[in-house]
């Protein structure tokens, strides 16, 4: 497994254990974002597209980078393609007829990438738009960051692995955000069923039951 110096910045997220904070992993996959999130004063346009795989923390890091603004100076909208697209096209206007240090800066967060066609444009002016601002996009999780990731999780819902859980872990199941989120919960549900520490015929039966018997050949 690769070495990577990984951090985690606290933040006040939405997780299943709503009192706990849960923390949001920096790795090869975002830190990039993270470090642009920080200065919306060198964005072309003042305007910033973040986009992500599933379950990658865009909305909360949107939500991060809006509390480091300035009172008002971060305009954020999530699920932006799915806006109408005459009110973007305004959303974006406005930003560049006040600058940012009157209007602020905008940050768009959408799930699909308009580069490679996954957010279909109608309006020619808002697509020449939205390609000319700062394309953010977070990547898939290297081996550090995957093993980060579970520990962060497993953090959240308050469960305990014993060392080495995520060195076993991570070559063993799906390398994305949602199927990472989806073993530690299933490692918790079946601790919790068994009534047992989340050892390593915990960790088992949990990759089983995401993978499938086939999975017990690589154990």
């Amino acid at each position: 497994m690769s070495r990577h110096t990984s951090s985690q910045i606290a933040l006040p997220l939405s997780a299943r254990a709503p009192t706990e904070a849960q923390r949001i992993v920096v790795g090869n996959a975002n830190a990039a974002v993270i470090e642009a999130l920080q200065d919306p004063l060198r964005w072309p346009f003042h305007v910033a597209v973040l986009t992500g795989p599933p379950r990658s923390g865009k909305s909360l890091l949107a939500r991060w980078a809006q509390g480091l603004a300035e009172a008002g100076r971060l305009d954020v909208i999530d699920d932006a393609e799915q806006l109408d697209e005459t009110d973007l096209f305004h959303r974006w206007n406005a930003v560049q007829q006040g600058g940012v240090r009157e209007s602020g800066a905008l940050l768009l967060v959408a799930n699909a990438d308009h580069r490679n066609g996954g957010w279909q444009i109608a309006l020619p002016d808002l697509a020449s738009r939205i390609g000319g601002s700062l394309q953010l996009a977070i990547g898939a999780p290297d081996d550090a960051f995957a093993a980060e990731l579970i520990l962060a999780h497993a953090e959240a819902r308050g469960l305990t692995l014993p060392d080495g859980a995520a060195e076993y872990l991570v070559p063993r199941t799906e390398r994305s955000f949602a199927g990472i989120e989806t073993l530690v919960a299933t490692i918790d549900r079946i601790s919790l069923e068994r009534q047992s520490p989340a050892t390593m015929s915990v960790w088992r039966a949990a990759l089983e039951a995401m993978h499938g018997p086939e999975q017990q050949r690589l154990l």
